[in-house]
């Protein structure tokens, strides 16, 4: 199995994997594509050079606003009719998905990457992926940690720091994100 399907399944890449360089090149190309992503002066040309980073189409009825970041790439999958603000980052060595009619405010992080807390090990990675679910809204500022699923129709509350996950209809926020309330 290679690297790239290892980072989907999640768990440890150890530090001293032999397909380490493999990742490092794609995440240079991903680094060199950001500027024109992050120069682009329409929806349009932001779609074409996220699309090109990601290595599928976003359909054009998905707005992404500028500045946005990411280190890899590859592993994001975005809906239809998404809207993602601006300042976000995801970082998604461990997996992206984003479903339809999701809304992301701005300087949202999306987080697949962990490191293990021996310290002797600590440079490898651990990952584990994130899904949003069909009309979830990520409010702004929010920090989605590794391994959480966030809930159809759910909202998660600006600021807050989500590390588990976020049931169907509900809504959660604080530090770390608590559920507040049921969505009727």
């Amino acid at each position: 199995m290679t690297i790239f399907k290892r980072m989907l399944e999640g768990g440890i890449i150890d530090k001293k994997d032999p397909e380490l360089p493999k990742l490092w090149k794609q995440v240079s190309q991903t680094i060199a594509l950001s500027s024109a992503l992050n120069s682009a002066i329409d929806t349009n040309q932001i779609r074409a050079q996220l699309s090109k980073i990601i290595g599928s189409a976003i359909d054009s009825s998905t707005i992404i606003f500028v500045p946005f970041h990411t280190n890899f790439g590859k592993h994001t999958r975005i809906g239809k009719n998404v809207f993602i603000n601006h300042g976000c980052s995801f970082l998604d060595i461990g997996g992206i998905t984003i479903e339809d009619d999701v809304l992301i405010g701005p300087k949202v992080s999306l987080i697949t990457e962990n490191h293990p807390i021996d310290p002797a090990n600590r440079k490898s990675l651990d990952l584990a992926k994130i899904v949003i679910k069909k009309n979830a809204w990520i409010g702004a500022g929010a920090i989605i940690l590794p391994g959480v699923t966030v809930g159809e129709n759910a909202i998660v509350a600006a600021g807050a720091v989500v590390n588990k996950d976020v049931a169907n209809n509900t809504i959660v926020a604080g530090v770390p994100a608590k559920f507040i309330k049921s969505i009727q």
